[in-house]
C-alpha cells in the first residue's frame, strides 16, 4: 500500500493522475484542465505568476471596457446631491468650496472641500449635464488609460479647479460641482487624441462651447472650468509622452502637476488671490 501515489495536498486521498507539469499526484479537487492533460493547481498558480497583464498603450491594465472607477464617481454625485436636499444649508456649506469671508471657508480650515465639493450640485440639470459629461469622457478614457491613471487624472483636475475658484473668483462665491474634473477629461481626451492621430476638432469645438458659457453665462464658474482644463491638460500630456514604456514619467508628471495645485490651494487657504 505504500506505493499508491497520494495528492501532496490531500494525503488521504489516492491519486493516479499526475500533473502534466510537475509529475506529481493530484487529486480532482487539485487537478485543472490543461492543454494536454490536467495540471496541478500549484502548477498553474506558479504559471499564472509568470503571465504578464495586458495592458493598454497608456500603460493602464486592459479590462474589457470596464468603468468601475466613472460609474463610482456618478453614483457618490447623485448620492451627495440627493443628501443635499434633506441636510441644512449651514452642513451643506461645510462640503462646498466657499470662498474666504461666507461662513465655513476653505481658507478657514476647511480642508476638504475642494474634493468634496466636486461631489455637489445646485440643481438637477447642473447634475444631470454633469453626470453626461462625465459619463461619456469616463467611457472613452477610463478603459484607454487604466482605473488608476483616470482616477489620478480626475482629481487633480478636481483639485485644478477648485484651484482656479478660489483664486480668480470673487471672495464671497460658492462653488459645487464636478465641471473642473469634468473639463480636465475634456482636456485630457483632446491631448491623447493628438498623440494618438486621432481626430481632435470636435472636441476642441465642444471645450470652446462649454467655456465661453461659462463665461457669459451668470453663476457658472468658468474659473473653476480654466482651472481643471489646465490641470488636466498637463496630466493628460505628461501621461501621452510616457505611454510608450514609461511610467516613471507619467506619474512624475502627474506628481508634478499635483504639488502644484496643492500649493496653489495652500496659497489660497492664506486668504490670498490673484
Amino acid at each position: 500500500m505504500s506505493d499508491v501515489p497520494v495528492c501532496p495536498r490531500h494525503p488521504d486521498r489516492e491519486s493516479w493522475v499526475r500533473c502534466q507539469r510537475c509529475n506529481r499526484p493530484a487529486c480532482p479537487e487539485c487537478q485543472r484542465p490543461a492543454a494536454v492533460g490536467v495540471q496541478c493547481v500549484d502548477c498553474v498558480a506558479a504559471g499564472n505568476r509568470d503571465v504578464r497583464t495586458a495592458r493598454t498603450s497608456f500603460g493602464g491594465a486592459l479590462r474589457s471596457g470596464d468603468t468601475v472607477v466613472t460609474k463610482v464617481l456618478i453614483a457618490l454625485c447623485v448620492l451627495a446631491f440627493l443628501g443635499g436636499k434633506v441636510v441644512p444649508d449651514s452642513f451643506y456649506y461645510q462640503f462646498a468650496l466657499v470662498g474666504d469671508g461666507y461662513g465655513g471657508s476653505f481658507a478657514s480650515g476647511e480642508w476638504w472641500q475642494p474634493v468634496t465639493a466636486a461631489f455637489l450640485h445646485g440643481n438637477t440639470v447642473h447634475l444631470l449635464f454633469n453626470m453626461y459629461a462625465l459619463w461619456i469622457t469616463g467611457q472613452y478614457l477610463e478603459p484607454l488609460l487604466g482605473r488608476l491613471r483616470f482616477s489620478a487624472l480626475y482629481l487633480v483636475s478636481v483639485l485644478g479647479g477648485a484651484a482656479g475658484a478660489l483664486l480668480l473668483a470673487a471672495p464671497l462665491t460658492v462653488t459645487v460641482g464636478a465641471s473642473g474634473g469634468i473639463f480636465g477629461l475634456f482636456a485630457a481626451m483632446f491631448v491623447v487624441n493628438r498623440h494618438l492621430g486621432r481626430q481632435t476638432s470636435q472636441i476642441a469645438v465642444l471645450i470652446v462651447i462649454n467655456f465661453l458659457i461659462g463665461v457669459f453665462v451668470a453663476g457658472i464658474s468658468w474659473q473653476g472650468h480654466l482651472g481643471g482644463l489646465l490641470a488636466g491638460a498637463v496630466v493628460a500630456w505628461a501621461m501621452a509622452r510616457g505611454r510608450k514604456g514609461n511610467p516613471v514619467l507619467q506619474w512624475a508628471g502627474t506628481g508634478a502637476v499635483a504639488v502644484v495645485v496643492v500649493g496653489l490651494l495652500a496659497y489660497a487657504a492664506t486668504g490670498s488671490r490673484f
